[in-house]
């Protein structure tokens, strides 16, 4: 369980990342859009003003660029949605464990119970159902580890 909530509050970090990133490089690209239109719509400006704007105009499609995409950083959209996707699978793996360890816990609980019974009582086939559902609850949560087995109830 807490390694489904961790991956899950990392996977919501991702995305809200990924999200911030999209909004940065949107602003970016209408940044370079609208010098553009500046520059169609003066075409007598000053020679050093307009190779100033046609240099914000590439550190803007530069930098939206790098939002898309940034390897060496690791932070671009294309590596935090890459990152999220991870994060959601190891999240799906963790849900898929849960409920092994649940039932585990529960029959392992039933079967120390039972035991605890046959102490008092000293009923043989109350010793044989504690181990019986001992070793269930063992094997369940062995199972919960492992993912060998798909239990279709345990599974959604």
């Amino acid at each position: 369980m807490k390694d489904m909530i961790n991956a899950n509050v990392e996977v919501t970090n991702y995305w809200a990342f990924f999200q911030a990133k999209n909004i940065r490089q949107t602003e970016f690209h209408l940044a370079a859009e609208r010098l553009e239109v500046d520059l169609a719509l003066n075409p007598n400006m000053p020679e050093a003003a307009r190779k100033e704007i046609e240099g914000k105009i590439k550190r803007y499609k530069e930098t939206a660029a790098r939002y898309e995409s940034d390897p060496k950083e690791g932070d671009g959209k294309k590596e935090l949605m890459a990152k999220a996707r991870a994060l959601e699978a190891e999240r799906a793996k963790a849900q898929r464990k849960d409920p092994y360890f649940d039932f585990a816990e529960a029959l392992l609980q039933i079967a120390i119970v039972l035991a605890s019974v046959t102490i008092i009582t000293g009923a043989r086939p109350l010793f044989y159902g504690s181990l019986g559902v001992g070793l269930l609850g063992a094997l369940l949560m062995v199972n919960g580890y492992t993912l060998f087995l798909r239990i279709g109830l345990l599974e959604q």
